[in-house]
């Protein structure tokens, strides 16, 4: 997992989610840096972009707005759904007129009907039990419009990586930003740890609690909600998705 972690003391009873700290959120964008660059954000904005269609658009956890702010820029009425009030000061230092529901992205209901929800960067995995990840599926569904496309971003656990007995697999390793994330098979759980090289040269570490999902299992959650599998690719560039692909964007449908 790519996440960073969170305080689990910040949970919420109303969601399975670990809820961002300030300290979290005032220094996301920078431990974040790569996913901002030209050639990771522009193939997504492109993807949503022209599914959207000029039309409009929710991003369930939208955190400090990586995605929502410049595709509302291309044209698309975004709104956002954030857990974290800290992520959503964030986004809202930075476009004060996209509009955020602070609530999670289980239940929470915005008004109006959408062409387009999309889930980005792993973080449907923030939710942690089977069926919390099932009803963001289903809210998905009650804010489409018919015709309107749901969409993830979400790693394949590397799981084949780890020999008999092991439990972790490297997932970053760079001189400022190392993450192992750790696996329990029998729940799909899953743990990131995070270690970040500060400039007086300590070590500041931060873990993250997810549960993963696999591609499978995510069709038969979409089914659940009542949509209908359109594409899965590997990447947003749309190459073809494989036994040996790491990460995956699927596209679900509400029929007409």
């Amino acid at each position: 997992m790519d996440s960073i972690g969170a305080d689990p003391a910040g949970c919420q009873a109303m969601s399975s989610s670990e809820v961002w700290d300030e300290d979290i959120a005032t220094r996301y964008d920078a431990s974040s840096a790569e996913m901002f660059a030209p050639e990771v954000i522009g193939p997504t904005l492109d993807f949503l972009a022209a599914l959207a269609d000029e039309g409009s658009a929710l991003e369930f956890a939208i955190g400090t707005g990586r995605v929502g702010i410049p595709l509302a820029a291309r044209g698309v009425a975004v709104t956002g759904i954030e857990l974290s009030e800290p992520m959503a000061a964030q986004l809202r230092a930075k476009d004060p007129g996209l509009p955020v529901v602070i609530g999670d992205m289980a239940t929470t209901r915005v008004e109006g009907e959408f062409d387009l929800v999309y889930l980005v960067f792993n973080t449907i995995s923030n939710v942690r039990t089977q069926a919390e990840q099932v009803e963001c599926f289903r809210n998905a569904a009650r804010h489409l419009k018919p015709g309107g496309r749901f969409v993830i971003e979400l790693w394949v656990p590397p799981i084949r990586r780890m020999p008999p007995g092991q439990n972790a697999v490297p997932m970053r390793l760079t001189d400022g930003h190392l993450t192992f994330d750790t696996y329990d098979l029998a729940t799909q759980a899953c743990s990131s740890h995070h270690y970040f090289t500060q400039p007086d040269g300590t070590t500041l570490y931060s873990a993250g609690n997810f549960r993963y999902i696999w591609p499978a299992e995510c069709d038969l959650m979409a089914q659940l909600a009542g949509l209908e599998s359109e594409a899965r690719y590997a990447d947003w560039h749309r190459a073809p998705f494989t036994a040996d692909s790491e990460s995956h964007v699927s596209v679900w449908r509400k029929p007409v």
